[in-house]
């Protein structure tokens, strides 16, 4: 799937017609529009991807949202039907959007390594560095984003398989160890943990970098080899697969080369969602991971997955929702990754997404007139 704008369309449509809109409560939206707010001018603005929608074209829409309190569902939807416009994203291939879903963990861990804590989690090392067109070496692809400086010198990072197999020992990097390392693995694909040490404390690591290969979905090497069924694919299934063939665990996991490196976050308040690429909690069920490449961080969409009912006490699941997160496997302009929550049960939700979905983005309306 392409990253690129030409290669879908925006279909201007209304609420109206919108199916599902009338349905949704988007109450929860707008605390988290105003830690948005704060964050774009506060800090600094999101980076604007190449729908060419920015932090500027969103403010007066956060700005609305900041001393507006909603009454009722029907008043909030009224919210956004006065201040914003609906638009379909039609890919040109005639393709449909498509869901999954990501959840924090809970995962035991202890701050120091012995024979059952032996897997790390690591922070970003010093000779990592971000590459861009002026710094990246001629012969390394450009979808790398990170690389390695080592006297004067810009090279592709050791991959997860040299990680693994120690490349980052005795340099202190280490946050905590875990007992397993498929649940290391999985946390790199969440992007964010919380992690319950022996005396109780609760910790959170979130996403700092990555080592710069590309993401390879390991369910798609077991499909493709036969053994799981494509329709039986899921997380679940990829961790029942390796739990019972333990001497392939590290050729499965060392498909996917990507390596991901985390950050200790704050834990003002354990049940708030983690914060991360938007540099706001997450609120589950309406926080959605997108193609940052295409899409900017803050803006609404509107998500309608008709099989997706799991989610949603049985009903299909149609929400408004706020790009606040990007991922390696989130690629395409109608692509998103569902924040299901925190622990066990937000994981068994997450672990079966994986549906076709339309995608509409709510553009405030002083930007709108550009995509008619």
């Amino acid at each position: 799937m392409s990253d690129h704008a030409s290669d879908f369309v925006l279909q201007a449509i209304s609420f109206d017609t919108l199916e599902g809109w009338k349905d949704d409560d988007p109450s929860g939206l707008f605390e988290v529009m105003r830690t948005c707010r704060g964050q774009i001018t506060d800090v600094k603005p999101y980076r604007t991807g190449s729908l060419g929608l920015s932090s500027e074209d969103l403010l007066p829409l956060l700005a609305a949202a900041e001393d507006f309190t909603p009454l009722s569902p029907e008043s909030a939807r009224a919210f956004f039907e006065t201040h914003c416009r609906p638009f379909l994203i039609r890919r040109k291939d005639g393709d449909s959007g498509f869901v999954t879903a990501f959840y924090e963990p809970d995962i035991d861990v202890s701050d120091r390594p012995d024979d059952i804590f032996r897997f790390p989690f690591y922070r970003r090392p010093d000779d990592l560095i971000d590459l861009d067109d002026a710094n990246r070496p001629a012969g390394l692809d450009k979808a790398y984003a990170f690389g390695r400086l080592q006297e004067g010198r810009v090279t592709a990072y050791p991959d997860r398989r040299a990680i693994d197999q120690g490349f980052l020992e005795g340099r202190g990097l280490e946050i905590a160890w875990a007992k397993s390392k498929v649940d290391v693995f999985f946390v790199h694909v969440q992007g964010a943990a919380r992690l319950r040490y022996e005396d109780g404390r609760i910790g959170r690591i979130t996403y700092a970098a990555k080592a710069g290969h590309a993401f390879s979905a390991i369910g798609k090497l077991l499909i493709e080899g036969g053994e799981i069924d494509r329709a039986e694919i899921s997380m679940q299934a990829i961790r029942a697969w390796l739990a019972r063939n333990p001497e392939r665990v590290d050729e499965v996991l060392w498909h996917n080369r990507s390596y991901i490196f985390f950050r200790e976050a704050p834990v003002a308040d354990p049940q708030a969602g983690p914060i991360a690429a938007a540099k706001v909690p997450l609120l589950a069920g309406r926080a959605l991971a997108v193609d940052r490449m295409i899409h900017t961080f803050g803006f609404p969409f509107f998500i309608r997955a008709e099989s997706l009912t799991h989610l949603d006490q049985g009903r299909p699941f149609r929400r408004l929702m706020l790009a606040l997160d990007t991922g390696s496997a989130i690629v395409g302009p109608a692509r998103g990754d569902i924040f299901t929550g925190s622990g066990d049960m937000a994981g068994e939700s997450a672990g079966t997404v994986r549906n076709d979905a339309d995608f509409v983005i709510l553009i405030p309306n002083a930007a709108a007139g550009r995509f008619d």
